[in-house]
């Protein structure tokens, strides 16, 4: 795509977002996401109408933010079940303008080949030292100025769903760089909130790796009682490799 209709199409999906129930829709879609989302339930969720909810969700999908499907929601079929309903969930598109235009992407990939990763191909130590090390200080620099983990979270773009048993991470701000070099990535970045926890003193907490379409790769759960936190570093080959399999099916859906 030429840069101009780039530009011009990410100015389009930013403006859509520049009115007030149109954000708050947006952002209802991704508190829910993967999950799909009928008009009835935004309505509801944003204390609009339907038909109010349905131009705004439509405007949405027409510049890209939305994806839309149709399904019975009753679950019924065949001669009386009723009409499909319209079903919206967020998009994978990604909304960044920066004037004059930027390259961090590029400059991304350049590094990345520089320390030799390779799709499927575990990260280097220095990487994930690095990437534990910056943790660490993002998450010393957060607990002197009295913030905690979800705080940390939304500042480094990672979206939460928080159950009684663990923390998930609907999206990864690395997304586009995981695509290529998905298991070097994906250790980076439990190395680096590997880091962040230890910066910010939560030693109730430990990560692991769980890749699942629609999530990022690294969740948080509740450290059982006697047990210790590992660095990336000491996880074992056979963890590494059952992830591999797991990066690998989902690479080919």
């Amino acid at each position: 795509m030429a840069p101009a209709i780039e530009l011009e199409e990410q100015i389009q999906r930013a403006a859509a977002l520049d009115e007030p129930i149109r954000l708050a829709l947006y952002r209802y879609l991704r508190s829910r996401a993967p999950a799909e989302v009928g008009r009835d339930e935004a309505a509801r969720a944003v204390g609009i109408s339907r038909k109010l909810a349905a131009f705004h969700l439509d405007r949405l999908a027409e510049v890209g933010l939305l994806e839309t499907s149709y399904r019975r929601l009753s679950g019924r079929q065949g001669p009386g079940a009723g009409r499909p309903a319209k079903l919206y969930q967020p998009a994978k598109t990604e909304v960044a303008i920066t004037l004059p235009p930027r390259r961090y992407e590029l400059a991304a990939q350049i590094l990345a080949s520089a320390l030799g990763l390779r799709p499927g191909i575990s990260s280097t130590p220095s990487l994930r030292k690095a990437a534990g090390d910056f943790g660490r200080a993002v998450g010393i620099g957060a607990r002197s100025a009295g913030l905690d983990l979800q705080d940390v979270l939304l500042e480094q773009g990672f979206d939460q769903i928080k159950t009684e048993a663990d923390i998930r991470l609907r999206n990864c701000p690395f997304h586009s760089l995981s695509q290529e070099y998905r298991l070097p990535i994906c250790e980076m970045n439990l190395a680096f909130q590997d880091g962040v926890l230890a910066g910010l003193g939560r030693d109730d907490l430990k990560t692991r790796l769980s890749p699942e379409n629609g999530y990022c790769c690294v969740t948080f759960e509740p450290m059982k009682s006697g047990s210790h936190a590992r660095s990336v570093h000491a996880r074992p080959r056979s963890g590494i490799r059952s992830l591999l399999m797991t990066l690998r099916r989902m690479g080919s859906r």
